[in-house]
Formats: C-alpha cells, structure tokens, sequence
C-alpha cells in the first residue's frame, strides 16, 4: 500500500487508537491487534474507495467495521468453547489429535459463515434438508411456502456456499 492510499493515513493515524479501542472490549493485546489489524485488511479488501464517511468520522467508521468482526470473533469462540465442552465429555479413547481437533473447528467456523451468510427460511431450508433429512416437500411444509421456494433457497445456499468455497460470482 502506498502512501498515497487513502487507507495510509487512515492507518497510521487512528491503528492505535483502534488496538486501544479493542483491547479494552477483549481484555487480550493478541486478539485486539489481530482484530484491529482483520479492521484494516477488510477495508483494503472492499472494491470501492473508502468511503467518504470514514474521512468525516473516521473512528466512528473503524469501529462500525471493528464491531463486526468482534461479533464474529465472539461467536467464533463460543462455537469452539462448545466443541471443546462437547469432547471434553467422550471418553478418552475418543478424543481427537490435536489436528483433528483443529480441522474439525476450522470447519466449525466454516459452517457458522456459511449460516450467518443466509436469509433465516434459507437457512432453515438447508439445516432442515442437511441435518434432518427432509425432503423438499416436507421442507415445503414446514416451512409453509411452495416446493419451487424451497428449491430457490437450497440453490441460494448453494451458490452461496461455493462463493465462500472459491470465491467470484457462482
């Protein structure tokens, strides 16, 4: 990033502030400046130019994008602190390697983004099909919408799943 970006000055006058800002929210130094440092990256990441209101209201712009990534952060670690409860409860020649455990939070949080990126009667749809086993009419019911509906949202969650999988337009 040259210093000429917009997000140059934004960075070197207000990355401090946003560290501080999300230290005192997480109690961790670690954790806020890998989530104050993810702020940032997500702003590089957006295909347009900063917006004109982080320039007006810089810090009120940081930490709109700072607070999204605490919810994620936050229910991250609730999915794995549930996991971890989960395991702690089989007996020990169940347990998982290390790595298996790993893979299987990676996926946790894999799973998480793909629900929390679904309308709710989509995601509904999909737990419903996935998890239980339904079949599109008996989601159809459920749900009380048409079998073509029903089709819709399991594309829907399709599409949305291979963008998150491979990125670009499905």
């Amino acid at each position: 990033m040259s210093a000429a970006h917009p997000l140059h000055a934004l960075y070197s006058h207000h990355h401090g502030w946003l560290q501080s800002w999300l230290r005192r929210r997480l109690g961790c130094a670690d954790d806020a400046a890998d989530l104050a440092q993810d702020t940032f990256v997500r702003l590089l990441a957006r295909p347009t130019a900063i917006a004109p209101d982080a320039m007006r209201e810089p810090r009120a712009y940081l930490t709109t994008v700072a607070r999204g990534l605490l919810v994620d952060f936050w229910r991250r670690g609730e999915l794995e602190r549930a996991y971890l409860a989960d395991l702690a409860l089989q007996p020990e020649v169940l347990q998982p390697s290390p790595e298996e455990r790993l893979a299987a939070v990676q996926m946790l949080h894999a799973v998480d983004a793909l629900l929390q990126g679904l309308t709710p009667k989509t995601r509904a749809a999909w737990l419903m099909n996935r998890l239980d086993g339904l079949t599109h009419a008996e989601i159809a019911e459920r749900l009380q919408v048409s079998l073509p509906r029903v089709r819709q949202y399991l594309a829907n969650a399709m599409r949305h799943a291979y963008h998150l999988r491979f990125g670009g337009a499905a």
